[in-house]
């Protein structure tokens, strides 16, 4: 059984990490209102692109609810920007080169494909409260219909 770092009721951990915008994108940026921060493993990857387009395509209802989204990898933040062109993304993306926001968040884990392990980003995102108290967790996360869970649960 993996054991997390974080969970829900949890502070959550700060970070401060180079954004595809040309600023630093941080935890404390976020004070007062809520965030859906969801890691995610590789740019313009089928599954990857696929959540960002779904984030994307629902970033301006969390904007209207005050909610802002945030999807963080460890591409370089060159990668990121060729993302968002390539596919019209509208979400940030903020780069963990050195993976400290994955290890503090508990998303960088052993991964197993075709009998290889491996190490690598557990698709997973975290709801964090105004008070910067995480709300909810999902971990390996399947995509199709997970955008509008966490809608849900973000709205309730």
């Amino acid at each position: 059984m993996v054991t997390y770092p974080v969970d829900v009721g949890d502070a959550a951990p700060a970070f401060s990490l180079p954004a595809a915008n040309g600023r630093a994108v941080s935890l404390k940026e976020f004070a007062g209102r809520s965030l859906v921060l969801f890691f995610y493993p590789k740019d313009d990857t089928t599954a990857c692109t696929r959540e960002a387009q779904a984030f994307s395509s629902m970033q301006s209802r969390f904007a209207r609810r005050g909610i802002a989204v945030v999807g963080v990898s460890r591409d370089t933040v060159s990668s990121h920007m060729k993302f968002i062109a390539k596919y019209d993304l509208k979400v940030r993306l903020a780069s963990d080169e050195s993976g400290v926001a994955c290890e503090s968040y508990g998303v960088w884990q052993e991964k197993q494909l075709y009998g290889r392990r491996y190490m690598g980003i557990e698709r997973t995102t975290f709801l964090i409260g105004a008070d910067q108290v995480i709300r909810q967790v999902w971990r390996n996360v399947r995509v199709p219909g997970h955008v509008d869970a966490v809608w849900t649960t973000a709205i309730a």
